[in-house]
């Protein structure tokens, strides 16, 4: 299943660098074992934003919802996710 997440990061502004320093080392970490799996396929930033725009391929929607809970910085987003199908005038077979 695809789905396309729209992730707004909002970390408070007196967070200490080191705690949002850490955050971040086990969020890349995190991020980038899903992307060697295949489960997040794309992962966009949205310029001029702390934000990006992922295509995940996760087998069901409860794994895509404990996929994004696991996120460190899950507790200082706001997410949108939105189902993808497949289009009937799409002229591929596959993702590419």
């Amino acid at each position: 299943m695809l789905f396309q997440v729209r992730m707004d990061v909002h970390i408070p502004l007196d967070m200490p660098v080191e705690q949002v320093n850490e955050i971040k080392v086990v969020e890349k970490a995190y991020s980038q074992d899903l992307q060697r799996q295949g489960k997040w396929r794309h992962i966009w930033r949205i310029t001029g934003q702390y934000s990006n725009i992922s295509i995940f391929d996760v087998e069901s929607n409860e794994e895509l919802h404990n996929i994004l809970q696991g996120l460190p910085l899950y507790p200082y987003m706001n997410i949108k996710v939105m189902a993808m199908n497949r289009h009937p005038s799409s002229i591929r077979e596959d993702d590419s």
